[in-house]
C-alpha cells in the first residue's frame, strides 16, 4: 500500500515556516518522497506498517494548517499516470522490500 500526505501549511510568521520546516523533515526522516510540493508518499509492505506511519503523521502535525492522509493500493498508485508538459512518463516501481522475521 501506499501512504500520501497532502498538506497546506502557513509560513507567514518565522515560527510557522520552523513549524513547516519540522514537519517536512520528520517526512522525510520517517521514508516520505516528495511527489509535489507539499505532496508526500511512502510505500508501506502491510497495512501494520501503513497504520504505524499514518500514527507518526498524526504525532508530527503542527498547530496550524490543513493535512490529508490518503490511503492507496499498489494497483491503484499503478494506475496513476505522471504528466510532464505533453509528456508521459512511467509511474514509478513500488520499492524492493526485505524482510526479517
Amino acid at each position: 500500500m501506499w501512504l500520501f500526505v497532502l498538506f497546506d501549511l502557513p509560513v507567514g510568521t518565522e515560527s510557522d515556516r520552523k513549524a513547516y520546516t519540522r514537519f517536512r523533515n520528520g517526512l522525510l526522516d520517517d521514508g516520505f518522497a516528495m511527489l509535489q510540493y507539499s505532496v508526500y508518499m511512502r510505500h508501506c509492505a502491510s497495512k501494520e506498517s501503513l497504520d504505524v506511519h499514518t500514527r507518526r503523521v498524526r504525532s508530527i502535525l503542527p498547530n496550524q494548517g490543513h493535512v490529508a492522509i490518503l490511503h492507496v493500493t499498489d494497483r491503484q498508485f499503478g494506475a496513476m499516470e505522471h504528466l510532464w508538459g505533453k509528456s508521459k512518463k512511467e509511474t514509478p516501481k513500488a520499492p524492493c522490500q526485505l524482510e526479517f522475521f
